[in-house]
């Protein structure tokens, strides 16, 4: 069983944390099953960058992004080359170290 492993976030998840998902869990979903808030203001429709996260290992073992995907990622802050919006991230069989970049396009937090 593949592990996600998120590195703190200041508002997401201070200290960290580790998950286990299932082979073929969506990012977000298995993040938002075990306390990890990721933004997602489209409701994981594709349709924003609010849940963009940044894969620091395991990335090539995902799936390619498609087109809508890399024309939203487009317009995400923070955007580097193992960008992905995490409700289009599928779990594969490997473990992935996730980043959760400390703003979004439709947020910045005001308590920093």
């Amino acid at each position: 069983m593949p592990q996600i492993i998120f590195l703190p976030h200041e508002e997401r998840c201070p200290e960290g944390a580790v998950i286990e998902a299932e082979i073929g869990d969506k990012l977000i979903e298995a993040a938002l099953e075990n306390g990890i808030d990721i933004e997602h203001a489209c409701e994981m429709a594709c349709a924003c960058t609010t849940c963009h996260v940044i894969l620091r290992e395991g990335f090539d073992s995902l799936e390619d992004s498609d087109e809508t995907e890399d024309d939203l990622l487009d317009k995400a802050w923070g955007l580097e080359p193992e960008s992905r919006l995490s409700c289009q991230v599928v779990v594969g069989d490997e473990d992935l170290v996730v980043e959760i970049p400390r703003y979004t396009i439709n947020q910045v937090s005001e308590n920093n």
